[in-house]
């Protein structure tokens, strides 16, 4: 669903753009009350992940796919305010260095994507954990539910945008009804890889997962009245950064493998957008990408000549730069909440003295 460049008008842009910037900063005072020791070396690899998973269009109807777009699975990971950056990172990157979604719909793109998508998958979240068994399996269902629910919602974001500042004269009612149901679709492929996702991390390490926070107990031993075995050394625990260690492994080679391999494989039909614009004429205005000329436009190394060569090494070099920015970003985010507490903490101290 990335915008590009002609589709909405300069001054809705221009507005969407405040609205993104203004959401940004929120969520950057927000994050630092999410990136903990446990989410935050989590937070750049779930930005890489989504992105590559992003590159795997799947069919959905007949000549068109859709892919992922990661706002329900992140809030989920790492709280919908570092969910917020992550798919603003990933937004950034798709259009500098691959001339994906317009540079100057980038507001729209980031509150269409990151902000609405968020919002709503985690509301719908939180609503269903109030509602089903404080259990795994009721995470994974209410994730399932929330990210099916927030593609159709930033679907509706578009329309009601494009009746805002639209570049051509199409009937909204055509637009929202081709929208919505193309995209009621695309939400079910977003459900089941959401939902699979958020249950792999579970099954691991519970601990790690934002939205499971205080439902998910911990195992416990329960002691019977029969006479006591005879006591068996009992395995240190691994220490947690170990575990998180692996976890973090275990997602990087997942987003490469996604990327640099798997990606090849991908529908070649235009997504949900792409398809409702040609069929409805919302594309007689698109304007040329800004990033045309990057070498990794369309997601291919320019001057390597074979396809897939060259689409698995935009993959990779896309997750790590994609890794390196947003893992720039949260540490200087969870930096900034180091700081915050340690002054809270002397400020007590230099008071009672």
């Amino acid at each position: 669903m990335h915008v590009p460049d002609g589709f909405i008008d300069a001054p809705v842009s221009l507005a969407t753009g405040a609205l993104a910037a203004a959401a940004v900063a929120t969520a950057l005072r927000g994050a630092r009350r999410e990136l903990d020791d446990r989410a935050a070396p989590l937070a750049g690899l779930v930005a890489a992940f989504v992105f590559a998973v992003q590159m795997l269009n799947f069919p959905v109807a007949a000549g068109t796919s859709g892919h992922l777009l990661g706002g329900a699975l992140a809030a989920i990971l790492v709280g919908p305010y570092t969910a917020v950056l992550c798919i603003s990172v990933v937004l950034l990157m798709q259009g500098v260095l691959f001339a994906d979604g317009g540079l100057t719909a980038l507001g729209v793109n980031i509150t269409d994507m990151g902000v609405v998508t968020t919002l709503v998958a985690y509301g719908t979240f939180r609503a269903l954990l109030a509602l089903l068994p404080r259990r795994r399996s009721g995470v994974t269902a209410a994730s399932f539910v929330a990210a099916l629910v927030s593609v159709p919602a930033a679907a509706c974001a578009f329309t009601f945008l494009y009746a805002l500042g639209g570049t051509t004269d199409v009937p909204l009612g055509k637009v929202f009804t081709a929208m919505v149901g193309v995209h009621v679709l695309i939400g079910i492929g977003e459900a089941a890889i959401t939902a699979l996702t958020v249950g792999a991390v579970i099954a691991v390490r519970p601990d790690l997962v934002h939205g499971a926070r205080g439902l998910v107990r911990p195992l416990e031993l329960r002691t019977s009245r029969a006479p006591a075995p005879e006591p068996v050394p009992a395995r240190a625990p691994v220490p947690a950064r170990r575990s998180v260690r692996r976890v973090w492994a275990a997602g990087l080679a997942a987003a490469l493998v996604c990327a640099g391999g798997v990606s090849y494989y991908a529908s070649t039909s235009p997504d949900g957008l792409e398809k409702v614009a040609h069929d409805k004429g919302l594309d007689s205005r698109t304007e040329e990408h800004a990033a045309k000329g990057s070498p990794l436009a369309d997601y291919q190394v320019k001057d390597v000549s074979d396809t897939r060569i060259s689409g698995g090494l935009a993959g990779v070099i896309g997750v790590g730069a994609t890794l390196a920015a947003g893992t720039g970003v949260f540490l200087v985010v969870r930096r900034r909440r180091s700081r915050t507490a340690a002054s809270a903490a002397e400020a007590p101290a230099a008071g009672s003295v």
